[in-house]
């Protein structure tokens, strides 16, 4: 049997997300992107969960596409590779993902995975990672979010200067315009993520939820938009039990344990 693309692990509320195919420096092939989709969906569908935590095995978190790979298979639709129970990871096709996702990155980390970086909340890189956004030399786009998220979230003229010359850059520039959060030493990424992950799950799920949907439907729909659905949302929230949890912990001075209700 051949192992698995994609590793999947519960810690906790957290779901980890393994890229496992460190032989092939986690480059992504058909297979591997079909079971990353799979583990979005179990994220998203399991009410235990409330976070995710997406890393690689290996030296590098990924080479990006698997060209020999997954070019022949890119149709004139593009490519689908997400089947019953799964969602893009990208986001950028079919249902969202109400749930927070944490990504550690490491070595390479090509193409997809900054487009992974840019669909997730949170990205912590190992101090000596390097990036590179290379579509532009291969006669394609990127086409997994990169040309919407990235100039948002680090400027439209500091999103250029990688995206349309498929440079490299590193750790330290990707902190500097905002694509990475927290840079650490090697080896420490996936702790640190997970720790991140972890302080994301503590708190209530459903107000974290509630948190991300409102950020993402500005994003998407406009300020007023999700203006529109502030009070609703904090009416919703207030009734819930996870509310009196909070209430009572705050006036007892004690660690709220959230239930998700």
């Amino acid at each position: 049997m051949t192992e698995p693309r994609i590793l999947t692990e519960r810690r906790g509320h957290v779901l980890l997300i393994g890229f496992n195919r460190p032989d092939k420096r986690n480059a992504a092939d058909f297979e591997l992107l079909s079971q990353l989709a799979l583990a979005y969906g179990e994220l998203e569908r399991d009410p235990e969960l409330r976070a995710g935590l997406v890393y690689a095995v290996g030296d590098h978190f990924t080479a990006g596409l698997d060209l020999a790979d997954i070019g022949p298979r890119i149709g004139a639709d593009g490519i689908d590779y997400v089947t019953e129970g799964g969602i893009n990871p990208w986001q950028v096709t079919g249902e969202q993902l109400s749930k927070p996702v944490v990504v550690a990155v490491q070595g390479i980390c090509l193409t997809l995975g900054i487009e992974l970086m840019l669909a997730s909340e949170v990205a912590v890189a190992a101090e000596s990672t390097r990036f590179a956004q290379i579509e532009v030399t291969r006669g394609i786009l990127p086409f997994g979010g990169a040309t919407l998220r990235f100039p948002r979230a680090v400027g439209w003229g500091n999103a250029m200067r990688w995206i349309l010359t498929g440079d490299w850059f590193d750790a330290a520039e990707g902190h500097r315009i905002g694509l990475v959060q927290e840079i650490v030493p090697d080896g420490q990424q996936f702790d640190r993520a997970l720790a991140i992950a972890e302080r994301i799950a503590a708190q209530a799920p459903l107000a974290v939820q509630a948190t991300l949907a409102n950020a993402k439907r500005a994003i998407r729909d406009g300020d007023a938009a999700a203006e529109s659905e502030l009070q609703p949302a904090l009416s919703r929230l207030a009734a819930t039990e996870d509310a009196r949890i909070g209430m009572e912990s705050f006036l007892q001075r004690t660690e709220a344990e959230f239930v998700g209700r």
